[in-house]
């Protein structure tokens, strides 16, 4: 954990909620000191966000300006605008405008990373429909990311209080993740997971293997991928000095892994993880990207247009990503 960072705070599309809940969760962490002596640099439209804070955080102290390294105090936060004019602003309303933006704020916190004046990222959430609408064709944070630092695959890991969850696969149907399985890939992708966590500061990783058949195909009654694909490759992770279970059953492994026995799962499809992880702790499961030149961590929620604007946002996943960004900085 570093005490003299600076991190960069992307709120996401202004017609959403992200804005109000990063105004009300940088006003806790500033107020309880849970910024652990690090600044905050926002990058959003600011005159937007200036309103947001006063709307819902008005005890949230910002600095007039940008100020970055040994310039800025610890635990000071300031906006930098994200250079995009809304003419026509509506809150929870689809607009090409606000996702310019969004995409523009997090484009710029990206050059920040790169020129050294910025640790890591944290973002709110963006709607895939008005990026679509504005024309950007990398649609997703994760890919946008990749695009702006050349990183052609990055890693997903959820955190949900001590839980951790590596996917194999994402956002694929389940038919296509089943047919994605196979020894290689998910030798190399065991590799990469090993590698990211200890970059984390977890130097000796424990890491549980997700099943993909009931009961882990219980010999062979509910089929044939543990035997054929998972547990060779789980050998063959260990033979590399990799720590994995065999496979595990899914209805167990999860429960486990948040007892403290597995620092992490590979879970091998999207929603065998994304299912866990929300029924553990809904609010406090974030995102986080690895493989970047920056830790990014995320809320992993929608922009919640219906409520947005309106003071009813719950910000407890913005402040949970932002404090998981300076625990593994």
């Amino acid at each position: 954990m570093k005490t003299d960072a600076t991190i960069a705070v992307v709120p996401g599309d202004p017609a959403g909620i992200g804005y109000e809940i990063t105004a009300k969760a940088l006003a806790e962490l500033q107020a309880d000191g849970g910024l652990n002596g690090c600044r905050a640099v926002v990058y959003a439209h600011e005159r937007l966000f200036r309103e947001a804070c006063a709307r819902f955080a008005p005890g949230l102290e910002m600095d007039p300006v940008v100020t970055y390294g040994r310039e800025a105090q610890p635990e000071r936060i300031c906006v930098r605008d994200a250079g995009i004019d809304i003419r026509d602003f509506r809150a929870g309303v689809l607009d090409a405008e606000c996702a310019r933006c969004a995409h523009s704020a997090l484009m710029m916190s990206a050059a920040d990373v790169k020129s050294g004046y910025a640790d890591g990222i944290c973002t709110g959430p963006i709607h895939k429909g008005a990026m679509r609408m504005a024309g950007i064709s990398e649609i997703g944070h994760t890919e946008m990311l990749a695009s702006a630092f050349g990183v052609r695959d990055p890693m997903t890991l959820f955190i949900t209080r001590e839980l951790r969850i590596f996917f194999y696969t994402r956002h694929l149907s389940l038919r296509q993740a089943i047919d994605a399985l196979n020894v290689h890939d998910l030798v190399a992708f065991g590799q990469r997971m090993d590698v990211q966590t200890r970059r984390l500061g977890i130097s000796k990783p424990r890491f549980a293997l997700a099943a993909l058949n009931p009961h882990a195909s219980d010999g062979g009654q509910f089929g044939s991928e543990e035997a054929e694909i998972l547990i060779p490759a789980a050998r063959m992770m260990r033979d590399l000095g990799i720590d994995i279970t065999d496979p595990i059953g899914a209805d167990s492994v999860f429960a486990q892994a948040a007892q403290g026995w597995y620092d992490a799962v590979l879970s091998l499809y999207h929603d065998q993880g994304h299912i866990a992880a929300k029924t553990y702790d809904f609010e406090r499961t974030i995102s986080a990207t690895l493989g970047l030149p920056c830790l990014r961590t995320s809320v992993d929620h929608g922009t919640a247009m219906d409520i947005a604007w309106k003071g009813r946002a719950q910000h407890v996943s913005m402040k949970t990503a932002i404090q998981a960004l300076l625990r593994y900085l």
